[in-house]
């Protein structure tokens, strides 16, 4: 007797076609993962609800372009897959915190370090990339993609790509004007379109590293030598240049903060620079730019790689140089010369979890005592680096109470946050302080210290945290960073500089361009390379006598 087999049961999931599922994702990631940008299109587009709506048409339409263009026959999950994670994690950063994940920022996670990411994968985030990326990904691979014949499947795409083509540029065309006006005028509106902005962010990014391999690194300052007054040294001018993190110039007292975050610095003799201005607003940016030679508007990524900078051109002049680094890397500024990464080895009572920057101390003591040379050594702090403010400080150190003790900077008060933050201001005051009493203790060695943070910081204004906004439309809590000189006595007679003309132009506008020319101003270091017009140090040194 012969058994029939089976009959497979029906596959009771509705199915859709490949055209259709491409609608509804992107239908999808323009309604939910959107909300930075609905809120920017309602505040540009007030009291005209029709032509904000008719914008919005436009950019779903290009929303749906850019999947027909990518999300075709068997690569068709696999991309609606990757886009909807995408807009899921982008979306986070965009709407919680603020973040604009353009190409400067996609260059900034891919330089980090998991120390310093690991702080902003909470649990809030977590659950905001499972309900709006895993779970829809998983309903689409979920889904059955009903296909005709390739010839039918082939017709309605190019039909649909060409009439969401067609939709894009006809509703931008009911008021061309206005919509190009908003366009140049209002970047930050596409700017937080998910998943489209990070996208043409990575291929930015990727086109620029692509550049950054053909790079050849230029020589500069190669006729670097001791000026008149550092050649009759009696002896050896260690210069240390602390690169601060995250420091925001709002929250420091010696710029007229409200709050005594600088209670040791404001006893030293020191000059601080109250109207100084950051070239970038993440590190990745700001640190390689404050080294270069370039100004703010000449530098970029390939433009910096490609030039030799101030570590270099001090090499050149007779300085031992050195890198010491409490974050995530010297970002190449140091490719060229001796660096550490400081460690729990380093100072372990400093290292509870995570190394604060007293760690530096001992091992400057040491160095100190040792040196025989001309010396440069950086120190790459920590600093004010968020989102997890509290651990940047000892517990000693917590003079504003209470501080928020979590990444999850939303489910503080904006009170704990600016407390936590005000702390790691205190601290980097207290750091700062440390380093200049080592400093003018030691005998063997004629001591200066320079310090500038990379950038600065928001804490909640106008719903932004954290940094990374594009510069041309950052708030000045994060381009506006502190900056101060601290030179001994024998530095001063030594070097012949007035530290009251210092003074008296301290006011002034400067910023991370002056950095180069100054440093090499101060050191009296004679090249060609130095801008004597950026060098806020050359004015103020005496006449050299016969």
């Amino acid at each position: 007797m012969t058994v029939a087999p089976q009959a497979l049961a029906p596959d009771r999931r509705p199915s859709v076609s490949p055209l259709v599922l491409n609608v509804i994702v992107a239908s999808y990631l323009m309604a939910l993962t959107n909300a930075t940008f609905w809120g920017h299109l309602f505040r540009i587009f007030e009291g005209q609800t029709l032509a904000a709506l008719v914008f919005a048409g436009a950019v779903w339409a290009l929303m749906l372009l850019v999947i027909q263009l990518l999300a075709v026959l068997r690569v068709q999950k696999p991309v609606l897959v990757a886009l909807l994670l995408i807009a899921g994690v982008t979306s986070y950063y965009v709407d919680v915190l603020g973040v604009v994940v353009d190409r400067d920022m996609i260059q900034n996670a891919m330089t980090t370090t998991f120390a310093e990411s690991k702080h902003l994968v909470t649990l809030h985030f977590i659950g905001h990339v499972v309900l709006y990326g895993v779970i829809p990904a998983a309903i689409v691979l979920w889904l059955p993609v009903r296909r005709a014949t390739m010839w039918r499947d082939l017709g309605s795409w190019v039909l649909l790509t060409a009439g969401s083509a067609a939709l894009v540029v006809g509703l931008l065309f009911t008021n061309l004007k206005g919509y190009s006006t908003v366009l140049r005028a209002d970047m930050e509106l596409m700017g937080a379109v998910q998943p489209l902005a990070p996208r043409g962010g990575a291929r930015r990014y990727a086109r620029m590293m692509l550049k950054a391999t053909q790079i050849v690194v230029q020589p500069t300052g190669r006729d670097a030598v001791p000026g008149p007054y550092l050649a009759r040294a009696e002896k050896p001018v260690l210069m240390v240049i602390v690169a601060g993190e995250t420091g925001r110039a709002a929250n420091w007292a010696l710029g007229g903060y409200d709050r005594d975050t600088n209670p040791e610095l404001s006893q030293r003799d020191i000059v601080y620079f109250p109207n100084a201005t950051s070239c970038g607003t993440a590190t990745a940016t700001s640190l390689p730019c404050m080294f270069s030679p370039l100004t703010q508007d000449a530098y970029s990524y390939e433009a910096g790689l490609s030039t030799e900078n101030l570590l270099d051109v001090l090499v050149h002049a007779g300085f031992a140089v050195e890198w010491w680094d409490n974050n995530t890397g010297d970002k190449d500024v140091a490719a060229r010369v001796p660096s550490r990464m400081m460690t729990a080895a380093d100072g372990p009572e400093f290292c509870q979890p995570e190394c604060i920057d007293g760690v530096f101390l001992k091992h400057l003591q040491d160095k100190a005592r040792t040196i025989t040379g001309n010396t440069v050594i950086v120190l790459h702090q920590i600093g004010s680096h968020g989102p997890s403010y509290w651990l940047r400080y000892p517990k000693d150190g917590e003079a504003f109470a209470p501080a928020c003790q979590t990444p999850e900077l939303t489910e503080c008060s904006r009170e704990e946050i600016v407390n936590a933050y005000d702390n790691t201001i205190a601290y980097t005051d207290r750091f700062l302080a440390g380093v200049i009493d080592l400093l003018d203790r030691q005998t063997r060695v004629i001591p200066a210290m320079f310090y500038v943070s990379d950038h600065g910081e928001s804490l909640g204004e106008g719903g932004l945290y954290l940094h990374g906004t594009p510069w041309f439309m950052a708030p000045d809590y994060q381009t506006h960073v502190p900056m101060l000189l601290w030179m001994s006595e024998r530095f001063r007679d030594t070097l012949a500089i007035e530290q009251a003309c210092l003074d008296f132009g301290a006011g002034n506008d400067v910023s991370h361009d002056n950095m180069f020319s100054t440093i090499l101003g101060l050191l009296d270091v004679t090249t060609t390379a130095r801008d004597s017009d950026l060098d806020l140090a050359g004015p103020c040194r005496r006449a050299v006598s016969s």
